[in-house]
């Protein structure tokens, strides 16, 4: 297994984000909204977490580690996430710097902008804008990124769906456009669209690109109230009118039928291994529809021979879209590497979302990045 690289060292648990973020709820506006939102964010990076212990080790080994079933619970410690919810926190930070109520290409660009802060934190070197999320030591960390995301972002990540910068299918662009969903300034169907155009930004086949549409959709309709399988299927009916969907729709197809009789010891595996796009987004799908718990969703998501991270972490957001906070432990968000600068951004979203003006605190400088 591929160990993970922790360039600058963490930062301790920050629980008392947390507290003061749930406390805040009531006053930013819709607490139905902030619940799903927070749920998304938080099911996500714990989802990541819980995978990442995993990633790179087919089953039979992650049986040999922890016992027939497999990995099913959190170790003590610190909760490390990947590359997958680094890069979900960058695409939420630009879609704020865009403003929520800015046009699709503003906040592409916004996004791409915040992908190349991003790709500066994993070469060591500083970014061009020195403030938010790249203010903490421990998005810096590298965390076994994606080659085709660095490859196109060392190109600048100019991809478009009309001028692909290469023909990956990669999950990279599926895993990190859940934050995109969470904007409802946006339809659903402008929600597809920016996702699609900010996977594009790297990954260039449909099957790298239409699964982050299908995701951000899903994830805006959840919010509002809708529940995972019904919108799953008004998602298959936006993929229908996109050049290339076969695969995706044929994956988020294949996940609602096996959901609908679930055999998940054959069922997984029927899915993928999730290292392109439709199977990480199937499998993270059939997991949040049937795993009942947050808990028994993130053990299906991440126990098979791919890409654990990213299936659990993607199950870990439709799951919290679809619930909310009703069964993520507050114990849990704090011990996350990233509980600072996830409950900073958090609070970023809800003023924004409720339309209230705030000045939301800075976060220190960190003394190095070596």
């Amino acid at each position: 297994m591929t160990q993970p690289t922790i360039t600058t060292p963490p930062t301790p648990g920050c629980p008392d984000d947390f507290e003061e973020l749930l406390a805040a709820i009531p006053s930013l506006g819709d607490d139905a909204f902030a619940e799903r939102a927070l749920g998304c964010l938080l099911g996500g990076a714990l989802g990541d977490a819980f995978g990442y212990l995993v990633e790179f080790d087919e089953l039979p080994r992650i049986r040999a580690r922890f016992g027939p079933d497999g990995l099913t619970e959190f170790p003590d410690g610190r909760l490390i996430v990947s590359d997958d919810t680094q890069m979900t926190l960058f695409t939420l930070e630009g879609l704020l710097e865009a403003g929520l109520a800015a046009p699709v290409a503003a906040k592409v660009q916004a996004i791409r902008r915040a992908y190349l802060d991003w790709y500066a934190t994993q070469r060591g070197s500083r970014p061009d804008r020195d403030q938010g999320l790249r203010r903490y030591p421990e998005l810096w960390a590298t965390r076994a990124p994606g080659n085709t995301c660095l490859g196109a972002l060392r190109a600048g990540g100019r991809g478009t769906v009309t001028q692909p910068v290469n023909d990956s299918k990669g999950c990279g662009g599926v895993m990190r456009a859940a934050p995109i969903g969470l904007v409802r300034a946006d339809d659903p169907e402008t929600c597809f669209r920016i996702a699609v155009d900010a996977a594009a930004l790297t990954h260039g086949h449909p099957s790298g690109y239409l699964p982050a549409g299908a995701m951000a959709a899903m994830v805006r309709l959840m919010i509002d109230g809708m529940p995972l399988a019904e919108a799953a299927n008004r998602t298959l009916a936006m993929l229908r009118g996109w050049p290339g969907h076969g695969e995706t729709s044929a994956a988020i197809s294949g996940a609602l039928k096996r959901a609908a009789a679930p055999r998940p010891d054959r069922d997984i595996a029927a899915l993928g291994e999730g290292w392109v796009g439709e199977e990480a987004l199937a499998v993270g799908l059939y997991s949040a529809l049937v795993g009942g718990d947050l808990m028994r969703t993130l053990v299906l998501a991440a126990n098979h021979d791919g890409d654990s991270d990213s299936t659990a972490s993607i199950a870990g957001q439709l799951y919290g879209a679809a619930r909310g906070l009703s069964d993520i432990p507050e114990r849990w968000c704090g011990r996350l590497d990233v509980a600072a600068p996830l409950a900073w951004l958090s609070r970023r979203l809800l003023a924004a979302q409720a339309g209230v003006i705030t000045r939301a605190p800075t976060p220190a400088t960190p003394a190095s990045h070596s």
